[in-house]
Order: structure tokens, then sequence, then C-alpha cells
């Protein structure tokens, strides 16, 4: 078969077989680095990465050489055992976020429902507060506390009693939280509302209210965490310590994985939570391998996102490390078209907000490839 066959068969069988739950129309078949290939064999620079999962690039040779020596010695036992990896990867985890105990996830949505189940089980309180615009995931635990009306209201009733309150606004949240909120469930940027990025004073806000109403706080770092910010966590640009903290996306190269982190005092008894795959030795492995190479690359990662700052400057960028958003509006799909036929690929995120979280191993060259790129999409679409 032909190279430029393949999206065309990719599409027929997904059409036939496949349930219609997503928007698509490129097949992305190969990757390395910051570089991705269609289905044609076009290349492009990806600032997307997978929504902020492939934070080393594409295949990096360290994470595939764990996986694939994972591979040839133990692919799955069960957590009815000791796990390969499994506790070496909880280690390192538990020393980058500050915190005691780590359990595993299969993704960001299951690192949610974990955190909840968690915070209900310990504190015996049934409530939570979440915020306008927050995104936590598509289970129905994660779905409840998720605020974007059209992914929770046609699941509703989702059993998990929450208020949504306007995110940023400390007053609404000091009459939200009660003697039976259990948390307060928070991303220190949101990401899917295209990257919203609050004032330090918020999230120092919360967390004083959690501490005076014995309130839970829970930091969804599942799309910030892993260096995405320039630091092991969003939240580590304040002073803030989180009881619970989640992760997933960057946390193992795209292998699918999540994680739950929580302080001294919060775990999971015997029995109270668990998973079949969660935690398994190809993900730990993934993960170990994935942390090694974010160590030597986290530094610089505050830099890259000032070039992507300075480059796209007149568009008044929001950026934390390499997560940026631009305010775009309605004609943000036509921006994102223009780049990918450039090239780029780009992505738009709630609200008409462009968002790029490219891999954090994206070089000068290719940083300045992409602004040049986007700045052309941003002047030719907008004006």
């Amino acid at each position: 078969m032909k190279i430029t066959d393949i999206t065309s068969q990719y599409k027929a069988l997904d059409d036939q077989y496949y349930m219609p739950a997503f928007s698509r129309n490129m097949a992305i078949v190969r990757g390395k680095g910051s570089t991705v290939w269609d289905g044609t064999g076009k290349e492009y620079l990806d600032c997307v990465a997978g929504i902020a999962v492939c934070s080393t690039g594409h295949c990096h040779p360290a994470v595939v050489k764990a996986i694939c020596e994972q591979a040839h010695e133990l692919i799955h036992c069960s957590n009815l055992y000791y796990i390969p990896h499994q506790g070496e990867l909880a280690k390192k985890i538990v020393e980058i976020t500050g915190l005691k105990k780590a359990f595993f996830a299969n993704s960001g949505a299951e690192a949610s429902d974990g955190a909840l189940k968690l915070a209900r089980v310990r504190t015996k309180k049934k409530k939570f507060v979440a915020f306008t615009h927050g995104f936590h995931g598509r289970t129905i635990g994660s779905l409840a506390v998720t605020h974007k009306p059209s992914a929770r209201e046609p699941f509703e009733p989702l059993g998990l009693p929450t208020t949504f309150v306007e995110y940023g606004n400390i007053d609404a949240l000091k009459k939200a939280v009660d003697g039976d909120t259990a948390a307060v469930i928070v991303e220190p940027i949101q990401g899917e509302a295209g990257v919203i990025i609050p004032p330090n004073s918020f999230l120092e806000g919360i967390r004083e209210i959690c501490d005076k109403t014995g309130t839970l706080m829970i930091v969804d770092e599942v799309q910030t965490g892993m260096g995405r910010t320039g630091k092991w966590l969003a939240i580590q640009h304040t002073k803030v310590q989180p009881d619970i903290v989640t992760l997933a996306k960057g946390i193992a190269s795209g292998f699918p994985m999540g994680a739950l982190v929580a302080r001294d005092g919060l775990e999971f008894g015997k029995g109270e939570h668990g998973s079949t795959f969660a935690g398994g030795p190809i993900a730990c492995a993934a993960g170990l391998a994935t942390i090694g190479v974010l160590e030597q690359i986290l530094p610089d990662v505050a830099r890259k996102g000032e070039r992507f700052r300075k480059g796209l400057a007149r568009y008044n960028p929001r950026v934390r490390g390499l997560m940026i958003g631009i305010s775009v509006g309605d004609k943000c799909p036509d921006v994102q078209k223009e780049c990918a036929g450039n090239g780029v690929i780009v992505n738009c995120a709630a609200d008409g907000n462009l968002r790029l979280v490219p891999p954090l191993v994206i070089s000068d060259a290719e940083i300045d490839r992409a602004v040049k790129v986007i700045d052309g999409a941003l002047g030719k679409v907008m004006l």
C-alpha cells in the first residue's frame, strides 16, 4: 500500500468500527523528538505533544530502551505482588513533590478519582468545591468536579455533590466551603481552559481557607506537572503545600500512567483502593526513564518559555515555562489550520484560546521556527 493511502485507510476503519467521540482529520504515524509525520509523510513541528504528554519528545531513546528492556522481562503481574520499578518510581515522585506517599493510576482522570476517594474516606465528609472552567477528567467521579457543561451535564446526576466557584474568586470560595466539604480541587494553571494563570495569592488563599475549615486541598497537576512550567509542579511557583497532588500526562512520556501523591497521614488502607493495571512494570520503567531525562532538561524550560514569549509578544501570550496560551477567539480553528498547513501543529483549547505545550526538549531553532509560523498564521487570519 502506498503511504498516501494510510490516512484514508485509518479513516475508513474509524468510521465503520470506532465510536465517533473525536473530531480528527489527520493520522500521525511516526514521531522523533519534537517532530511528527502524518500518513502522507508530511513533517510537522509538534507544539501539542499529545496534549502536554510527550515532554521528553517522541520516542526518546532512554524511554524506548527502558520500555523494551522491561517488556523482555515482565509485562504484567498485577498488584497482588511487588512490581518491578514501582517502589523506585514512588520514591522519586514523593521526592519531587515533597509529599509522603504515592499511588499509581492509568490516567489523569483515574488519578482525580483516586484523590476524591481518598479525601472522602479520610475526612468522612461528602462534598467538594471546584472551579469554573476547571477540567479534571471524564470518568463519573472526575466529571463531577469538571465544570465544562457540555462534558458534564449529559451525565448528571453524578453522585458527588459539588459547588462550582469562579476561578480566582477567594470571597466566593469562603462562602462555598463549609463543615461538610471534604476537599477543594484546583488546577494551579487551567490548561483545558486555555492556559489561565491565576495570581499566587489565589492559591495561597485556597490553602488558608482549607486550613481554617479542616478541608483538604487537592492540586490537579495532570497537565502542569512533571516540569511543564519550569518546576516539577506548578504549585511550586508558590509557597503552598497541598494535601494531595494528581499527576499524569508527562509522567511516562506517553505510556498511559497517572499518580496521586499525598501528605503524611493521608493514605489508602488495605482494600480501600486498587487497580489491575496501574503502576505496572512497563509503566514504572517508562516513568523512571522519563524522570531521568527531565532532571537534565528541567533547568532550561523557563528560558525556552521566555523565548516563546518574546517571539509572540505582540499577542500578549500567557506563559509559564512551556505552557503557553494566546487569546484568539472564534478564528482559533483557522489559525490552527494555517499553522498545520505550514508544518506546525498547535491546539485550540476552550473559549478560542490557542494552546502551545511542546515537548520540553524542543530546541531554540525549533522554537524560532514555531514562532515564525504561528506569528504568520495569526497575522494572516486575524488581520
